[in-house]
């Protein structure tokens, strides 16, 4: 089998990468609930967010899409 070489990073070295991995995450999040449109299958419909009452709770809550 081969041999792998691996470096371990320290806590400082990981907070950027978690904090991109952070940012990546939200963008999914707000994209999955922004860009979601209404589907129908086996009879039954799930409508997709209304924008303008999802960007009112974000406000609501201090997490308003940057």
């Amino acid at each position: 089998a081969a041999r792998r070489t691996t470096t371990e990073l320290t806590n400082d070295a990981m907070s950027a990468l978690f904090q991109g991995v952070v940012e990546a995450t939200e963008e999914a999040i707000y994209n999955s609930m922004l860009k979601a449109t209404t589907v129908t299958s086996r009879g039954r419909t799930i409508d997709a967010l209304p924008i303008d009452r999802l960007r009112e709770v974000l406000r609501k809550y201090n997490v308003a899409a940057r």
